[in-house]
């Protein structure tokens, strides 16, 4: 059974820095997608980032390019999303989502969550102004 737990959100001032990492369980295969989705209140979830331990390579999208940092350990199935010079804009609840049928992490696979068919229960990240 796959399973996926997010950890390490909370509340930050406006400028802080938040790590948040994702432990993965249950995958049969080391090669699978993983992303960061978020869900701001009253806001669809976005997609935030997302890494492929197969190809190697690495997406953002628009609201965390230059400020987020995806990263991923593959001897501890742990994949971790770095935020810095977080915003209020930046609160809502985090996702961690993986799929082993996904392999090259692009836009067309990580902007949109219907891609993904594993899902953490998320957690939440409060930046206050």
């Amino acid at each position: 059974q796959v399973q996926l737990v997010e950890s390490g959100g909370g509340l930050v001032q406006a400028g802080g820095s938040l790590r948040l990492s994702c432990v993965a369980s249950g995958f049969t295969s080391d090669y699978y997608m993983t992303a960061w989705f978020r869900q701001a209140p009253g806001k669809e979830r976005e997609g935030l980032s997302c890494i492929s331990s197969k190809h190697q390579n690495i997406w953002y999208g628009d609201s965390g390019k230059g400020r987020f940092t995806i990263s991923r350990d593959n001897a501890e199935n742990m994949v971790y999303l770095q935020m810095n010079n977080l915003q209020p804009e930046d609160t809502g609840v985090y996702y961690c989502a993986a799929d082993p049928a996904l392999s090259l992490a692009t836009e067309q696979f990580c902007a949109n969550d219907v891609h993904f068919r594993f899902w953490g229960e998320g957690t939440e990240v409060t930046v206050s102004p």
